[in-house]
Formats: structure tokens, sequence, C-alpha cells
């Protein structure tokens, strides 16, 4: 899923060539997004677009020879002079008057060309670690030729047309290896191997070749006619451009340079953060705009709070609105407000919270983590990675939040967009900060393989590192539960012990469960208030808030008749949630379907069983109130597969099942029939988590 879907797209032929493009915002400015060599499509402004096309107009086209434009077959149709003219029509087409362009790497040579020949259709350029003759390369790649037989595959040899023709998937995952030299890349060189492979290797050799010949003369004669607005962005350590051609264009063109110190090739996927600010802030200086600001004396300021709910299960929401209500015991005049999307915005609203207006600038994730989900199966770890341009996206929503409000602190519930941004760009943190998570640690799935293993260690790493050397940026790290909760594995080799690590860093709050369970001893009166007769047993099957549960829901429906011949005077209520529609799924007599219901903790407080996914929350509300019930994680998760389960386990609650094991309906309605018949030995839940927590939250107001 997108950050932003286009609100307009078209195709232009010219010279017979098509160019696809894309149209973001109606903002006054406009900013074209141009493509850059054919190796990769638009789709590499992903980090982009959404941010700068809420204030702006933001349009891109992929490059000829790349994503959803034409491929010619000769290296002439790929000159610069191509690209150039492309762009030019492409604002013609899409009715843009003058715009900035801004590009990356050999995209600097279009715009150029463009600024040249058409000033008066270009407000300035912003050049991305610039592709130009102006210094020489980088020596290791000035010793091979292209189009020669090399005895040598090592190294920039890689970068030969005869190469790529044997081994062209090995050149790929080089070059972007040489592209993003920063560490923890991994997700970048993913994604544009991914794109690589989508151009045949003998047309990127055209595209090679038509730069070639284009030298420092000819170069220097055209920046001479440009005379245009001019920032550079280059990575010191760019592995694919040598810094110094930064340096120089914006020496020559007497235009502003920013050096990302240990910075790549291509930083607008790196550092999207501060690109996306360096380009905001340039267009505010060649197309300003009238803004008024209010600032209040600190002693004015009222006390106010942020409040961040993960969005991916709704058990989020209740226990922090749980902890929002006891942290008002300790400041009463405390004001929070909540950044937070839907689903999570009805619970919000149901508790007579407030919701910040910048919420409708989220991009939901929960979409996404739909998206991602296929019959009961949800990879986790690489949803999440997938979901890297909506982080992009909403962290910039609650950057922008943050400096129009003075807050006093923040508080992300697994808001893990927040927390690893404000990590990456540690000057943007100007509050209080508290993390609260109910797990930690990655961990992969048995069939990822070594490559799994190897991806989640990685992501691990970063963020032990990221701890060790900005420890002021979490005021304070709150684990939802015990330590005992903590699954007893490694970080990854040559990594700490997840819960060795979690102990020196983190407070243990307990479990917080929203609710105290002794309010529901008199479960007798609990069920006269929900109409559940005295002597009638009560199945309630949620798939909780998310939407990707689905296919449990209707695997559980057709196991209702043969368990409910199997137990006597069995009803089922079916709870769709607020993402699945309950008229369509399937109908049996004796069923009761729902829609989303607030406060569902207290009818699985009335349940004789329950049978759910592995979602921590809705499975430790069962365990607190000592309810039967059955879960099945959803494959490929993570965290309910290891996480949730050892939790679960130490509890010793629940009837765990696979999606395999029920797929039968005769083994699910067994799994049920066993299942509320067996007698509850739970581990207690202590109920004052949502306490603890307020009170460690409490101490940095």
């Amino acid at each position: 899923m997108r950050a932003r879907e286009p609100d307009d797209s078209g195709v232009i032929v010219r010279d017979g060539v098509d160019i696809h493009w894309e149209s973001f915002g109606d903002g006054a400015t406009t900013i074209v997004l141009l493509p850059t060599w054919s190796i990769i499509p638009s789709r590499f402004w992903k980090g982009q677009i959404a941010t700068l096309a809420r204030t702006h107009r933001v349009i891109t086209f992929d490059g000829r020879g790349t994503g959803l434009s034409g491929r010619p077959t000769d290296a002439a149709s790929y000159s610069h002079l191509e690209f150039a003219a492309d762009a030019l029509a492409v604002l013609d087409a899409t009715h843009a008057g003058a715009a900035v362009l801004v590009s990356l790497s050999r995209g600097a040579l279009w715009s150029l060309q463009l600024a040249a020949d058409h000033p008066e259709r270009v407000l300035g350029l912003v050049a991305i670690c610039p592709a130009v003759p102006l210094t020489s390369g980088l020596a290791a790649r000035t010793v091979y030729p292209f189009d020669e037989p090399l005895e040598t595959s090592e190294g920039w040899a890689k970068y030969n047309s005869h190469y790529w023709e044997r081994d062209y998937e090995d050149f790929l995952s080089f070059f972007f290896s040489e592209m993003f030299s920063e560490p923890h890349s991994t997700k970048q060189i993913e994604d544009c191997v991914g794109w690589g492979l989508d151009i045949a290797p003998s047309v990127l050799a055209e595209t090679s070749r038509a730069a070639h010949g284009y030298g420092q003369k000819a170069f220097r004669s055209l920046c001479e006619r440009v005379d245009t607005p001019l920032l550079v962005i280059h990575g010191e350590e760019d592995g694919i451009r040598p810094h110094a051609s930064g340096v120089e264009l914006a020496e020559i063109l007497h235009g502003s340079l920013v050096t990302v110190a240990g910075g790549g090739h291509a930083p607008n996927a790196r550092d999207p953060i501060l690109v996306n600010r360096l380009i905001e802030d340039f267009v505010e200086t060649v197309a300003p705009t009238r803004t008024t600001k209010r600032w209040v004396r600190a002693a004015r300021r009222p006390k106010r709070a942020l409040y961040l709910s993960s969005p991916i299960g709704l058990g989020h929401a209740m226990r922090d609105v749980a902890i929002a209500g006891e942290l008002r015991r300790h400041h009463p005049d405390l004001q929070i407000d909540w950044l937070a999307q839907h689903p999570v915005t009805k619970v919000l609203e149901a508790a007579g919270e407030h919701v910040h207006q910048a919420s409708r600038l989220l991009a939901i994730e929960s979409a996404h983590i739909e998206d991602e989900a296929h019959e009961h199966d949800l990879h986790a770890f690489q949803a999440i990675r997938r979901m890297d341009e909506i982080l992009v996206n909403n962290f910039t929503v609650f950057r922008d939040v943050v400096e129009e409000q003075h807050y006093d602190l923040v508080i992300g519930d697994e808001a893990w967009d927040v927390d690893y941004f404000l990590h990456e760009n540690p000057e943007l943190k100007r509050f209080a900060f508290a993390w609260m998570t109910d797990f930690v640690g990655w961990l992969p799935m048995p069939d990822g393989g070594e490559a799994e293993a190897t991806l989640t260690a990685d992501y691990n790493a970063e963020m032990i590192e990221q701890r060790a050397r900005f420890r002021r940026i979490r005021d304070r790290s709150i684990f939802i539960g015990d330590a005992d909760d903590i699954v007893p594995h490694s970080f990854g080799p040559d990594l700490p012990a997840i819960r060795a690590w979690t102990e020196e860093n983190f407070d243990f709050a307990g479990y917080v469960t929203g609710f105290d369970p002794a309010d529901f001893r008199d479960r007798d009166a609990l069920r006269e208030e929900f109409g559940y007769g005295r002597d009638e047993r009560v199945c309630i099957v949620t798939v909780g808030g998310s939407g990707v549960g689905g296919a449990l829901l209707r695997r559980a429906i057709d196991a209702i008749p043969i368990a409910q011949r199997k137990v006597e005077d069995l009803r089922f209520v079916v709870v769709a949630g607020p993402r699945i529609d309950p008229q369509s799924l399937p109908r049996h007599k004796g069923v009761t379907y729902r829609p989303f219901v607030p406060n569902l903790y207290r009818h699985l407080a009335a349940c004789d069983l329950a049978i759910v996914q592995g979602g921590l929350t809705t499975c430790m509300e069962l365990t607190a109130n000592r309810r039967p019930f059955v879960y099945v994680p959803l494959q490929h998760h993570f965290e309910q597969n290891f996480h949730v389960t050892h939790r679960l386990q130490r509890h010793n609650a629940g009837h765990r099942l696979t999606y395999d094991e029920a797929a039968d309906p005769d083994g699910l309605a067994a799994a049920i029939a066993t299942a509320i018949a067996a007698p509850v030995d739970y581990l207690p839940v202590d109920g004052g988590g949502a306490a603890r927590a307020a009170r460690f939250l409490a101490e940095l107001i």
C-alpha cells in the first residue's frame, strides 16, 4: 500500500515513446520529482511524495526505459536531451507552469538542461548527489571498459555490458550496495534490486552508452546558461559519484550545498526526514507563502501530552485509554491530545478523548496490514518493513504537530515511526518522550531461513546501536508486562539476549488490562445484562480490529453446527470488528452477528469460551478474566507465534491451534468441546499495570 495514491495520472506519447506520469496534491507550488537513471522507476521517490503533497502539487513520471513508460532500444533515445524534453512535455500535459525540479544522480542533467532551455518553467533546482561531468569519477569506476569482455567480475568490473547478460542480478546487488553505503540499508537495497530487475540488461546497457561522450566542456557550457536558485544535497561517502562533483556544481552555479556526513548516494531514501525538510525549506525560499505563528511564553503553557497509540490491533487503544485515565490522577490539569488512526479513533471517541485534527493526515497503517494479509497469513516483520513510506509520512505529520504546539510529554505506544526517526534525527526532540511496547525483538520465522534471520538481526542491531548512542531520546522505556514475559531468545548472532537487554533498558509496568478483573466476579449479573441465559453456554468468536481475521471467522463459522452437536446449549456470538462487514459472513441459525463492539472485554468476561487470533490484548483479557479460549496465531506473524505464545504458556492460558489444525471443522469443533470443559488454572494477572505505567509517565511532566 502506498502512503498516498495519485490524484491524477496519465500517459503522454512523445516521439513514439510512452511516458507515464502521476500527480499528487493541489498546492500552489508545483514540485517535479524527476526520473534518474532508468535502472529504477519513479517509485524511488516514495519517501517524499506524501509529505510534499500535503502542501504542494507533486508530479512524478517514470523515465523512459522503466516503470510504466516505454522502453526504446537505442542509445540515442536515452540522451539527457530526451529526458529534458520528456519533463517539459509532462509539465505541459499536467498544465503546470513553473516548477521546482528535484533530481537524483543523473536526473541533475535533465533538470539543468530544462533550466537552460526553458528558464521560465523552472523556479529552482534541488540536485541530490548529482551525477554530472565536473570532476573525475571514482577511481574504481574508471578502470574497466564497459563494452569489452573482462576476465574478472570483481568489484566495479561488474559494471560491464557482457557481465550484465551473464549475471544481471549480481550486478544489481553490487551496484545498490555501493549506492547505499550506510549501515542497515537492507530495505533500500532490496527495493532497488527489485526495481532494477524490471528492465532488461540489454536496454539498461543502451541507457549507459547514452551517457558516454558528454564531457566537462559541454556541461560547463550548459551551466553558463543556467541562472536558477540551486540546492545541492550530497552524501560525503557517496559510492557512486564523488562528493566533489556536488561541491563544484554548487560553486559554479552559486548554489547552496548541504553535505550529508556519512551519507551515500541516495539520502532521499536513507534519510528521508532530512531531505524532505530541505526540499520544503528550499521551496519556501523560491515560492514563499504567508504564514502566521503564535508563540506562548513557557510559564503560560498548559500541561499538555501527545499520545500516539498503534493502530495495529485495538488492544493498544484500550490499554492507552486506561493509562491516560491514571495519568490524569497525577496531573488533573493535563491536556491529552491523541494522534491516532482508524480504528483506534473509534475507541477514543467512545471514551470521550480528544483526537488531534492532524490525525486525518495520517496514512492508515491497519489498511496496509490488511493488504499484506492473505487468509490468516501475515508476515508481520516484512509487512512492517514494507510500510516504510507510510512511516515516513506519519512521522512527518507528527513532526509538524509538535512544531506547531508545545508538548511536555509525547507517549508512543509502539509508534515505530516516531521512535525510529527521532533516533535518526535526534535534533528534532523537543519534549520528554516515553516509549511503550509489549514485545522486544524482531524474530525470524523458521521457513525464512538464513536470509530472514540475517534481516531480523540487522534490524535488531540497528535498534541496539541507536539506543546505545542516543539514550536521551527515550526518557522512559516501559515494557507492558513482566520480565518473565520476555522470550528466551537472542537478538541474533553476536547480539545480546533479549531478556537481559530489556531488563537493563526498560521499566516493567506489568500487564495493562484496561479494567479490573474483580469488577466481573458476578458473571451472572453480567450475563443477564447481555441477555445470555443461565443454562446456555456462550462462545464468542472475535478476530480483533485490523480486518485480517476474516478467514478465521469463516472457519469458525463452518465449525459451529458440529460444535453445537458436541456441546449442549452452545450459543455463538460472532464479532466482525470495525473493518469486516458482518453481512459478508456465512449465516447460521442460532448465531448472533455483531459489528464493532465497544468494551468487548466485558462480553469476553461473560462468555464460556472464546475463539480468537493470537493477538496479545484479547488473549490476555481472557487470561485476566480466567475464561477458556482457543487461539489461532496468524501464520508468519512472529509476535503472535513467539512473543504472545511464550507469554500465554507462562500463564498456562489458552488452547493453541495452528491455522492448518483449524482448517478441519471437525477438529476445530473438537477443540471447542475440549477447551470449554477444561479446568482453568491460569497464573493471575496483576491489575495494577495501568497505574504503574502512569506513575512512570507522570514523573516526566
